[in-house]
């Protein structure tokens, strides 16, 4: 079963002299243990191809199916259960609470999502691997950009989904960090059968990709 399915994906944004097709007949699967990247200009549409494939965004046509149950054959209730159970988000917007110290954002999923979620020691190792471990005490406005990106990637990673979904994960990231986070994704995508999904300008998490696409005026193709 394949942990993300597109099919025949087309997105059209208003009417009349305003109407924008966004997306052109994308069609896109993840394999488990396997990284894809996602390529392309600003306004290509690979944030909106994004925001569909984790159903945060209803396409105009087209089948969209997270590990094989199609988010159209399920009730609003019902695809925020699938998104929850299934999909990690890593966001441009980091949607940290500003109240919430770094360990509290993770105490929020545990009520959320009760079960499933990365152990206390798994979660330790990933804070470790980001280099965040000493922040857990801090609120994200004592964070740099860069600090609050990272503590959004292992927020995501907590509640251990099958997909990753990643929007520009190293936008705020030095050299040696966007390293940290490639080999993280490419751990996680190996070692532990996620299907890890990465939209990004970025060619330096080209080294950790399998298969790479590009996307340019809402087509998407894949890359020899």
């Amino acid at each position: 079963m394949k942990p993300l399915v597109i099919e025949k994906v087309n997105q059209v944004f208003g009417t009349g002299t305003a109407r924008v097709h966004v997306l052109h007949d994308v069609s896109f699967e993840t394999e488990p243990g396997t990284v894809s990247l996602i390529m392309g200009p600003s306004g290509s549409g690979k944030s909106t191809l994004l925001s569909i494939a984790g159903g945060l965004l209803t396409p105009t046509s087209g089948m969209v199916s997270v590990a094989g149950e199609p988010y159209s054959d399920r009730t609003k209730k019902q695809r925020d259960k699938l998104r929850l159970d299934y999909i990690g988000f890593v966001l441009q917007a980091y949607h940290l609470l500003p109240y919430l110290t770094v360990q509290d954002q993770f105490t929020l999923v545990d009520k959320v999502k009760s079960t499933g979620n990365l152990s206390a020691d798994e979660l330790a190792e990933v804070l470790e691997s980001l280099g965040i471990s000493d922040l857990v005490h801090k609120y994200p406005p004592e964070l740099s950009g860069g600090q609050q990106q990272r503590v959004a990637i292992a927020r995501a990673l907590y509640p251990n989904p099958a997909v990753i979904l990643a929007d520009e994960p190293t936008a705020a990231l030095d050299g040696p960090r966007v390293q940290v986070v490639a080999d993280l994704f490419k751990s996680l995508a190996v070692e532990h059968g996620k299907s890890v999904v990465i939209v990004t300008h970025d060619s330096r998490l080209t080294d950790v990709a399998d298969v790479i696409y590009e996307m340019k005026d809402g087509y998407l193709t894949q890359k020899e």
